[in-house]
């Protein structure tokens, strides 16, 4: 009887992010709404870990926003990834909202995902092991069932699949 198992991660893809931030950047270029402003996305560090949109005001923010939410969507990745709960800072008539970036499940995460689980499939095993979720199963097709489900489930937080064997 084989095993087979993939984990479960929140994590985003720094490349895929990189080629969005480019887009989104072409995009305020582009608009006339934009032109004569301070519009403007940037990374929030080196650590490509968020970003900083700058504007005249919200309106502004939230259209930037608004561009990011499209580009991710029309890259397949996910926008869950995308902490806006802080509150924008207005400077010296300028803007500006640092967006970082959801990675990492933390215990209670893991706690809901290995919940959700056990309750759909009880033959198959979840075990948290730091940030990530190794789940195991005696079948391919249960364990692509679990991720089918997980995809399903609302969280609040991105959840990518790896180490599929």
């Amino acid at each position: 009887m084989a095993n087979f198992s993939f984990d479960i991660v929140s994590d985003y893809d720094k490349a895929e992010m990189n080629n969005v931030l480019d887009q989104v950047r072409r995009e305020i270029d582009n608009r006339y709404d934009f032109k004569g402003t301070p519009a403007g996305i940037d990374w929030l560090n080196d650590d490509k870990t968020g970003v900083k949109i700058s504007g005249n005001g919200d309106w502004q923010i939230d259209a930037i926003i608004e561009i990011l939410r499209k580009k991710l969507a029309a890259r397949g990745q996910s926008q869950k990834v995308l902490d806006v709960s802080r509150d924008s800072t207005t400077n010296n008539m300028q803007t500006s909202k640092e967006v970082p970036f959801k990675h990492g499940l933390d215990q209670e995460k893991a706690k809901k995902v290995t919940s959700a689980i056990r309750d759909s499939f009880p033959k198959v095993k979840p075990t948290i092991q730091g940030d990530t979720i190794r789940v195991t199963g005696n079948s391919k097709d249960e364990l692509q069932n679990v991720m089918q489900i997980l995809r399903e489930r609302d969280f609040d937080f991105p959840l990518s699949f790896t180490n599929y064997r």
